[in-house]
């Protein structure tokens, strides 16, 4: 029995127009962020699909834009199981600020390095690394079951928590997980065999 595991990004934050760090900071959509969120419910539809199960993290981005997928297929009533194992990455003393202001405080090459490698973390915050010691496990205890029982899942969460999960799911290295773009919005739908590898993998941009 083959199951389906909807991963999204959110749609376009507050702070993502404003060009900063945002991390654990719960900031709203924006206009384009909501429509972003609504795209992707729509062409999720258009795949045919319903879901058995959502899932989030406790940040209201990620929050919304699930809630909106949801109301694409007439579930918008449906409970989102929230949990922060699925936060985007913390960025410590980095959070809120200007990427451009940084850059100018530490140069370019150091916040190159905190925001691009995989295992070292800004002041006060998370690795790409880090990131993933938290929601490797929660994937594996609360998502993959419910995927492998052959069910549809969503996962509405952010752009480090989802990209940890992928770098699991596509036997990414360290070197090619952080290279990897994951952009606003755009579903990546995963058909997973009962033994859990991938049989196949689509984005829908």
């Amino acid at each position: 029995m083959s199951g389906t595991l909807v991963l999204v990004r959110h749609g376009q934050s507050e702070w993502n127009l404003k060009n900063l760090f945002t991390g654990w900071h719960d900031v709203d959509l924006t206009d384009k962020g909501r429509a972003e969120a609504k795209a992707a419910g729509e062409a999720l539809k258009k795949r045919g699909l319903r879901y058995d199960v959502a899932f989030t993290s406790v940040l209201i981005r990620a929050q919304k834009t699930c809630r909106f997928i949801l109301e694409a297929t007439g579930q918008g009533d449906m409970e989102m199981i929230e949990d922060q194992a699925l936060n985007e990455r913390d960025y410590g003393d980095l959070t809120g600020l200007n990427k451009d202001d940084a850059r100018a405080k530490w140069g370019d090459e150091q916040v190159h390095v905190w925001r691009r490698s995989y295992a070292v973390a800004p002041p006060g915050g998370e690795s790409l690394r880090d990131t993933g010691a938290r929601v490797w496990p929660y994937y594996l205890r609360a998502i993959q079951p419910h995927v492998l029982r052959g069910e549809t899942v969503l996962v509405a969460a952010h752009g480090n928590s989802l990209r940890a999960l992928i770098m699991a799911l596509d036997g990414l290295t360290p070197d090619e997980v952080v290279k990897m773009e994951l952009a606003t919005g755009v579903p990546v739908v995963y058909r997973l065999n009962a033994d859990s590898t991938v049989a196949s993998k689509e984005i829908l941009d």
